[in-house]
């Protein structure tokens, strides 16, 4: 068997592999198609008229616009609980105390002193809760794939429709400060931006101390109509020492400094918005779906009375994508076309000196409208692909028919209006929750063409004569090594216990712009177990030749006779075990093809014990912080031995190669 015929058909088994961990992701995995479509004022999201209170007006799109400006403050990683009021503590019982408790004190002082202008929320964030992942959804108001969180080391310019989009096709000025995440995802989009390095989370002032030498002469120059600025600090400060450390309480403390700077140079018509992208973990990690993770801080002031009622005693849950929708109206754009989020309606209620009916009014008119553009979405998804579950989708478009029907029928009809509008709001709020459920349900539906891929694989015969064979025990025992060096290095299959440190190693002082090198480390760190025993793995060929010697030994010396063995000579002197390879030249390669077969076939068998785990588990809650997970890292770990295992045969058929020329001048040598 030729060298080239054996890494071929080596090569070709690893490629079914391949193609059946792409064929799962595909069909498991937050997968979806991006639409291209994009939203605009002169088409209306469905048939009727403009909401009341929009026609006529300059500028007025789908709704008129409530706000001017924006100025949206996002700290990654704010956690909830780093920004929940501190209500007075049980008696008898000693107050907590943690460091980062308390520290963005002037969110509680506003929510008491302007309850009607002011609002806590707890945002529930999608997982995975990655920075790029968490920015495509509080853009788009869409559900970022699952798989896209590989490419949070190398973003990607957004396709989708999304608010920086509309708003730079509205002629309004863009201004970006922070996070060059951004810069990847919205090239060209900002008319003016200041990007700082993002990587490095050793260094915790960099990026929010260049934020703040542009802020405020930004904001008191009024050349801006939406102004972002992303700090980083927090974020950096959780991975290098966890929310607990006095480092902590010192990033927030600036971060509340910096609020109430804003807050004193905010005019009327402009909406402060203060956000998390997502948590972090008691380590101070994140990338799961652990409550601490999904669980992130949104406020929302204004100098003007927007509430009709104080804030209730729990801040209200409310999907991190429902901020998408909420902004694009209050600015009078329209709504992203695959937004799936639903409008915070009490925004819209007109303030606290409204009256309840006009309140609900408004509060019906942008959830219609809201409704409208999600069942657009929908309509033009399912026509495009059949991802989702068409039973489902009949229902809600049932179900959206009849809310329509009431909410124009209230429009003509206003003596019955107090009445029917709760039902209405009602029937909208079901239709858009039902919707977001239905496409979080059917973006994560398992594919059987994986299996049948894997069988395929597993059907090649791996059973070759020889004195080269190796044992099955041998092989797996090698991959469960491999396993356990994994384990017992201090790696688990979890993004959150990912050893990003491992990126600074040679590199105290950070990469720079360089994203590939860190990345490069840390996957290094990772997958070394697998890389290594992969390329050991034909050393195993040793195997037979080393159980043979020990049994020849044991077999040379019966008891009772070790003098006589030592006096009586060796009749014949065995050769040694390396040498044995040469006495079947011929099997040599057949007998690696087989070893490289069983191997992956054992790999194969673990990774599809994974997969059949995620799919058999796929509606359980812990499917996204456990399964998932744990069937990329073994596909990951999968595609990384194969191509190890390829490396280490070449490598041993090219020390074959030199023994066998090696052996050949050595017979002539000795013929001469």
């Amino acid at each position: 068997m030729q060298k080239a015929s054996v890494l071929l058909f080596l090569a070709w088994v690893c490629f079914l592999f391949y193609a059946g961990i792409a064929l799962f992701t595909s069909g498991f995995l937050l997968t979806r198609l991006e639409l291209t479509n994009h939203s605009s004022c002169q088409e209306p999201p469905g048939p009727g008229s403009l909401p009341w209170g929009s026609q006529g007006k300059p500028g007025a799109c789908w709704m008129a616009s409530r706000f001017s400006r924006v100025v949206l403050v996002l700290i990654d990683a704010l956690r909830f609980d780093f920004a929940q009021p501190q209500h007075s503590h049980v008696p008898r019982e000693p107050p907590v105390s943690l460091p980062f408790l308390g520290k963005l004190s002037s969110l509680q002082r506003i929510l008491e002193i302007q309850p009607h202008h002011a609002r806590l929320y707890r945002s529930q964030v999608d997982p995975p809760t990655t920075t790029m992942q968490r920015l495509k959804a509080l853009t788009t108001g869409s559900l970022p794939t699952f798989i896209d969180a590989g490419s949070n080391f190398a973003s990607h310019a957004i396709v989708e429709d999304n608010l920086i989009k509309q708003l730079t096709s509205a002629g309004r000025r863009v201004v970006f400060m922070g996070d060059d995440t951004w810069k990847d995802l919205f090239p060209g989009a900002f008319s003016k931006a200041f990007f700082f390095p993002s990587f490095n989370v050793r260094d915790l002032d960099t990026v929010d101390n260049g934020i703040l030498e542009h802020l405020y002469p930004t904001m008191d120059s009024g050349e801006w109509d939406v102004l972002i600025a992303h700090f980083l600090g927090v974020d950096h400060c959780g991975h290098k020492h966890g929310p607990h450390h006095p480092e902590m309480a010192k990033k927030l403390s600036q971060m509340d400094q910096v609020i109430q700077g804003l807050v004193e140079r905010l005019e009327n018509d402009t909406l402060l918005v203060v956000a998390g992208d997502h948590g972090m973990t008691t380590n101070g990690d994140h990338g799961g779906d652990s409550e601490l993770e999904v669980s992130a801080a949104l406020f929302l002031y204004s100098p003007t009375a927007v509430f009709p009622s104080t804030p209730p005693e729990e801040p209200e849950v409310i999907p991190q994508v429902s901020l998408v929708p909420t902004l694009a109206l209050l600015l009078g754009l329209p709504i992203p076309f695959g937004n799936i989020g639903e409008v915070m309606a009490e925004l819209f209620s007109g303030g606290e000196d409204s009256q309840p009916h006009s309140s609900a009014l408004a509060q019906a008119s942008a959830l219609h409208l809201n409704a409208q553009q999600v069942s657009r979405f929908l309509h033009t998804y399912s026509a495009a692909t059949q991802d989702l579950q068409a039973k489902e989708l009949h229902q809600l478009q049932n179900l959206f028919s009849k809310a329509s029907a009431d909410y124009q029928w209230l429009l003509q009809s206003p003596k019955g209006a107090e009445a029917t509008l709760p039902t209405v709001i009602a029937e909208l709020q079901q239709f858009l929750r039902g919707a977001r459920a239905m496409c979080i349900e059917s973006w994560a539906r398992f594919s059987l063409s994986f299996l049948l891929l894997h069988l395929l694989a597993a059907g090649i015969p791996v059973t070759t004569p020889g004195p080269f064979t190796v044992p099955w025990q041998a092989v797996s025992a090698w991959a469960l090594m491999a396993t356990q060096t994994f384990y017992s290095t201090g790696h688990q299959p979890v993004f959150p216990a990912i050893h990003w440190h491992a990126a600074f190693v040679g590199f105290p002082e950070g990469h720079g712009s360089c994203t590939w090198l860190p990345a490069l480390l840390v996957g290094a760190n990772t997958f070394a177990s697998h890389l290594l025993f992969a390329v050991g793995c034909p050393l195993l060929l040793l195997w037979p030749f080393l159980c043979e010697s020990q049994g020849l030994r044991k077999r040379q010396q019966p008891p009772g006779n070790e003098a006589d063995a030592r006096v009586r000579p060796e009749e014949e002197e065995e050769p040694l075990m390396e040498m044995r390879l040469r006495d079947a030249p011929q099997h040599f390669y057949a007998a690696l093809l087989q070893l490289g077969l069983k191997y992956l076939f054992i790999l194969g068998i673990q990774i599809l014990a994974c997969a059949l785990a995620a799919s058999i588990l796929r509606r359980h809650l812990m499917v996204w912080k456990v399964f998932a997970p744990k069937f990329i890292f073994e596909a990951v770990g999968f595609i990384v031995s194969s191509v190890g295992l390829l490396l280490g045969i070449a490598l041993v058929m090219r020390v074959d190669g030199a023994v066998s020329s090696w052996f050949r001048q050595l017979f002539l040598a000795q013929q001469r």
